[in-house]
């Protein structure tokens, strides 16, 4: 097991490597970068995209950056500097700092391919710099964030674990009858519906929106929070996260109960499972001393991945439609304003993330089965 985990963490590398590389080639060919964020925000333009072309019929000051008129170019020279797309250089005889203003220094193009591996040469020591809009570390950023998200994550996915696995052997148990009928429809209803859209729906039904208003419409606490006591705190919490966390957790509780009840049909249809009923066993004993190992197995195993779905999967909608400042949310502004640092940042961290809890999954397996042997396999 010991060579697998080894060589799976070795994999790591250019995994992570190819997936920043693919992003950051994408990006090459996005129009508006977060220097024309910049020139619409000067110009008090919300639309960076409006200032690539430029009007019709005028000329712009700066061919490379066409929204640019009345900005000096002076100042576009030191955003590119200070955003890494270009470097100060000086000729050999310069005294003191490289200065842009000096007549010894100019400014030189960083080409991507350069960007690329500077990038991460940085990331490799977890230097993400900083983001280019907020004036803060991205790390800094990403733990600001990061409690939000997490408890949109784990709530949810403790709640559909705690549903859906006994929903699902229920169901498996009583297979045909009305009650596997009408909960299938149910399931199937709360699969098909979007997360998004129940999370709206909840909003217009119990925030406010056209019926009751019984829960807040948005963050995680009230203004307040300081004054509370500590079950007040407790009670403010969750009356805050009822909302997003039952949008969360309607996708993820519907493929786990049908997960639950397919792995426990599949076991329950099996010979151990005949020989131990004519040897005379209970039902009971049957499904939970003989059944439920082997049928758990998956479902326990892939704990790992599915918090970690839904801890990236809907908390960018979900984030952003109950105002909740959490990743989704910053991933979200990051793209929409070209903030590369926090883009390409969370995206380092995620991506690392995901290849380690596909290890963690497979360690799961192993910790519920042990007769499960990776290492046999791979050989």
């Amino acid at each position: 097991m010991a060579a697998y985990i080894l060589r799976r963490l070795l994999l790591i590398i250019p995994t992570l490597i190819g997936i920043m590389l693919v992003n950051f080639t994408l990006t090459q060919f996005v129009p508006g970068g977060p220097i024309e964020q910049i020139i619409a925000r000067v110009q008090g333009e919300g639309d960076a995209l409006r200032n690539i072309t430029g009007g019709a019929g005028e000329s712009p000051q700066n061919t490379e950056y066409a929204g640019a008129r009345g900005i000096p170019p002076e100042l576009l020279d030191q955003l590119e500097v200070q955003m890494g797309f270009a470097r100060i250089a000086c000729t050999p005889d310069h005294q003191g700092e490289p200065d842009l203003k000096s007549p010894d220094c100019s400014k030189e193009k960083i080409g991507a391919a350069e960007r690329f591996l500077v990038m991460l040469g940085n990331y490799v020591r977890f230097d993400f710099g900083t983001s280019f809009f907020r004036s803060i570390s991205v790390i800094d950023l990403v733990l600001e964030k990061m409690p939000v998200s997490i408890t949109l994550g784990l709530w949810s996915t403790l709640i559909a674990y705690l549903i859906s696995i006994p929903l699902g052997i229920r169901k498996a148990v009583r297979n045909g009858t009305p009650f596997d009928t009408w909960t299938s429809g149910a399931i199937i209803v709360g699969y098909a519906i979007p997360a998004f859209l129940f999370a709206v729906l909840l909003m217009v039904l119990f925030a406010g929106g056209s019926y009751w208003q019984i829960f807040p419409l948005r963050g995680l606490t009230s203004d307040n929070w300081a004054d509370l006591s500590l079950w007040g705190k407790v009670k403010d919490y969750l009356w805050h996260i009822t909302l997003p966390v039952l949008a969360t957790t309607i996708s993820s509780f519907a493929t786990l109960t049908l997960l639950t009840k397919n792995s426990f049909l599949d076991e329950i249809n099996k010979q151990y499972v005949i020989t131990a009923r004519a040897k005379g066993l209970t039902e009971r004993r049957v499904l939970y001393a003989h059944v439920f190992r082997n049928a758990m197995l998956i479902v326990i195993a892939g704990f790992p991945s599915m918090f970690l779905g839904v801890f990236f999967g809907s908390s960018i909608l979900i984030e952003t439609i109950f105002s909740l400042d959490g990743l989704g949310r910053l991933g979200f502004e990051a793209a929409v304003q070209r903030d590369y640092p926090v883009i390409f940042g969370t995206l380092y961290v995620f991506g690392l993330l995901g290849l380690l809890v596909g290890i963690l999954s497979d360690l799961m397996y192993v910790l519920v089965d042990p007769r499960i042997d990776f290492e046999r396999r791979a050989g």
